[in-house]
């Protein structure tokens, strides 16, 4: 139970409520009767239809009782996860947005149903990440990166992390865009805001989801390498980014690390909090042309990545 007396239980009870209202209210919408009578228009229920669905789209699973499924074996629990679990509707809730929050507020008052909303979610620190001594040592052992359950390891070739420079990560990002494997946005944005001289780091990471041999979503398997790049700004702070990175392309990129280090590494990489997508969003009101050479609204490619 969280410190203001809600629980995991609350709002799963609370999920199942609210998504049993949003899909009468959308029944409804989706009638004729409020066309026929003038009292709205297709477009209008389409928008609040639209706007319901956006809303309450992760709620089906916030109705099941939570339970911790890490995406990565052995990766540590961050902050973000733990209120999560703790409280269940913290994503819906800190997403949602006023109006979002008035009907939540609004529909559970009206079912009489008591509930705390959750607390913001924890904010990713801007400092490094605090390592284990033992994550520290890095001491020889078993590779870091595990399959889930019933599938395959990754291929020896895989259990290296590689250290690169700005030119050959720009090249990756640009090679996953041209390929359409769907992890990976760089473009000028990233061009304008990678350190000039890095380094950069890059290791096959899959979550269980992208391992590869499961389903791409198109009739065929993931054949490609879901890595994790622990790339250094501009401004010398160290994010992560997910990238989808071709076998034979990665293999063939140099390996110059000692073998401890390339542990040391990955255990930051994975511990590390904040990605492209947060340093971007605290950069956003200090980028422009005269701070870092980049125009945000240059084109449809400028935007900063997305947090996938």
């Amino acid at each position: 139970m969280s410190a203001n007396g809600t629980s995991a239980d609350d709002d799963h009870e609370a999920a199942v409520l609210l998504l049993s209202m949003a899909l009468v209210e959308i029944r409804h919408l989706a009638g004729s009767a409020r066309r026929e009578t003038g009292e709205a228009t297709p477009e209008e229920d389409l928008d609040r239809i639209r706007f319901l669905a956006n809303l309450v789209h992760n709620l089906p699973r916030v109705t099941q009782p939570p339970v911790h499924r890490p995406s990565r074996r052995n990766a540590p629990l961050k902050a973000r996860e733990r209120a999560m679990l703790e409280r269940p509707m913290s994503y819906t809730w800190n997403t949602a947005g006023p109006e979002g929050r008035a009907w939540i507020t609004a529909r559970l008052d009206s079912a009489d149903r008591p509930w705390t909303p959750p607390p913001p979610l924890p904010t990713a620190p801007t400092s490094p990440p605090a390592l284990t001594w033992s994550q520290r040592l890095a001491l020889p052992g078993r590779w870091p990166v595990q399959p889930p359950d019933g599938l395959p390891p990754l291929p020896r070739q895989a259990h290296v992390l590689k250290e690169l420079d700005s030119e050959a990560v720009l090249d990756l990002f640009a090679e996953a865009s041209q390929l359409r494997l769907g992890l990976g946005t760089g473009g000028p944005w990233l061009r304008a805001h990678l350190a000039k001289d890095g380094p950069h780091y890059l290791v096959p990471d899959p979550a269980s989801y992208y391992w590869p041999g499961n389903s791409d979503g198109a009739g065929g398997k993931i054949g490609w390498w879901q890595c994790t790049a622990l790339l250094q700004m501009s401004d010398g702070a160290q994010v992560t980014s997910m990238l989808a990175v071709l076998p034979e392309t990665f293999t063939a990129l140099p390996s110059t690390l000692a073998r401890r280090k390339q542990r040391r590494l990955l255990h930051l990489a994975r511990a590390t909090s904040r990605d492209t997508y947060l340093w971007g969003r605290d950069h956003k009101a200090d980028c422009g042309p005269t701070t870092c050479g980049f125009t945000p609204e240059e084109t449809a490619e400028s935007r900063e990545p997305d947090p996938s």
